[in-house]
């Protein structure tokens, strides 16, 4: 394995490695503090003490985090390694993925919060999208 050969060579490759980072970031922190996650969607948080047995509400977050965790450090090396057919496969996923969390807050299963989910995924398959249309325009590799 060389790492010298590890680095941001384009606009694609540094979309992709932000949104790894932040993937990464609050994957990181819903491990740690599940409760905090739920915070920043806009969910009603209760002390651990007052959920009801059968209650899975931390576990979900915290599967979901290490899911985020994954998919971070997935994209962190997909970007040093300037893999685009990866980018170009993330792109129509993530716009799936802005849709079912936009729907979710909309018909009212989740808080209108969730919608930054939905924003955030959005944001980033238009980014890089936009980047790699803009590279295979210019012939960049």
């Amino acid at each position: 394995m060389n790492l010298s050969q590890w680095r941001i060579r384009n606009l694609s490759s540094l979309t992709m490695l932000i949104f790894g980072v932040l993937a990464l970031l609050l994957g990181l922190m819903g491990l740690i503090r599940p409760e905090l996650t739920l915070s920043l969607l806009n969910f009603e948080v209760l002390d651990r003490t007052q959920r009801a047995v059968g209650d899975y509400t931390l576990m979900f977050i915290i599967a979901s985090s290490m899911a985020s965790v994954n998919m971070g450090v997935y994209y962190i090396l997909a970007s040093l390694n300037n893999l685009k057919q990866f980018y170009r496969w993330t792109v129509p996923f993530r716009m799936v993925t802005f849709t079912v969390f936009t729907l979710t807050a909309l018909s009212g299963i989740a808080p209108i919060g969730f919608i930054g989910v939905g924003a955030w995924e959005l944001a980033g398959a238009v980014l890089t999208g936009l980047a790699l249309l803009r590279e295979q325009r210019q012939g960049i590799a």
